[in-house]
């Protein structure tokens, strides 16, 4: 089944800037998706209108196959969790506790589900223990995992991420990864600069400059230099290690993309 897909999609602002034009997509339900480009490419934007925030100025957009209209969109959000870039547009209850609370009981759930589904969402978000911590007092990373857990403890079928390893340090990126990794069961489009983090929690990615320039794997696209170059992408230090030692040593076939690929090809050299 498909979650989501969007049949030649357009998205023009008011101000007549045109956002994104016939974009078409199909993402099966429990598929991981990297959403990659440029700035300006347009990826904030197809994850508002994937997560129904927007509703396309042309095409179709269905959701668990099921078209989203305006009669229907507040509905088909409620199948949609939404991590914000910034955290702060998303935290502003006292209390950790109340603010991954927030969705389950605007549910109307009974206070028991809402307690099981808070305490299993912040086991899973890695902040056990923060229920009485203030959201201000706590680090960007912190903040990010106590949206995470808010959006988990409404039990979404899709996850859609905005830049979510932005602005952390090299231990909350990690700490993020390491939330997000589990999380097989979910749908999940990531909007992402960071290729390194899309290689390691995506199967699939999509490189956006208004429409789709790429569909396909992180193999094919590396060799593509010509879409990389065209998106202002970089590939993540092992590849490009790799390569420089590929062309030195004179060694062709697949650029290794891991670390453990690029042990494999070493190791193999020393045979």
């Amino acid at each position: 089944m498909d979650a989501i897909r969007l049949n030649g999609v357009g998205y023009t602002y008011e101000d007549g800037a045109q956002a994104l034009r016939d974009v078409n997509l199909q993402i099966r339900a429990g598929e991981k998706v990297a959403l990659v480009g440029p700035n300006g490419a347009g990826k904030s934007t197809l994850l508002h209108i994937m997560s129904a925030l927007h509703l396309p100025t042309e095409g179709k957009l269905e959701l668990m196959e099921e078209e989203v209209t305006k009669r229907v969109a507040e509905k088909a959000r409620l199948g949609v969790g939404f991590l914000f870039q910034d955290p702060d547009d998303q935290i502003f209850m006292p209390r950790v506790w109340d603010d991954v609370a927030f969705g389950p009981v605007n549910m109307k759930l009974p206070p028991e589900e809402v307690k099981r589904r808070v305490e299993e969402a912040m086991a899973q978000a890695g902040i056990a223990g923060y229920e009485e911590r203030l959201p201000h007092h706590l680090s960007f990373g912190e903040k990010k995992r106590v949206a995470i857990a808010g959006i988990l403890a409404m039990r979404p079928q899709v996850l859609l991420l905005d830049e979510p390893t932005a602005n952390l340090d090299p231990q909350g990126r990690r700490d993020l990864v390491n939330v997000l990794m589990p999380l097989r069961d979910k749908t999940m489009v990531i909007a992402t600069h960071d290729l390194s983090v899309a290689l390691e929690l995506t199967d699939r990615v999509i490189v956006l400059k208004r429409s789709v320039l790429y569909d396909g794997s992180f193999r094919g696209l590396v060799e593509r230099p010509d879409i990389l170059s065209d998106a202002r992408l970089e590939l993540p230090s092992v590849p490009r290690l790799m390569e420089r030692w590929m062309a030195r040593a004179g060694r062709t076939g697949p650029l290794p993309l891991t670390i453990d690929e690029a042990l494999a090809m070493l190791e193999d050299r020393d045979r």
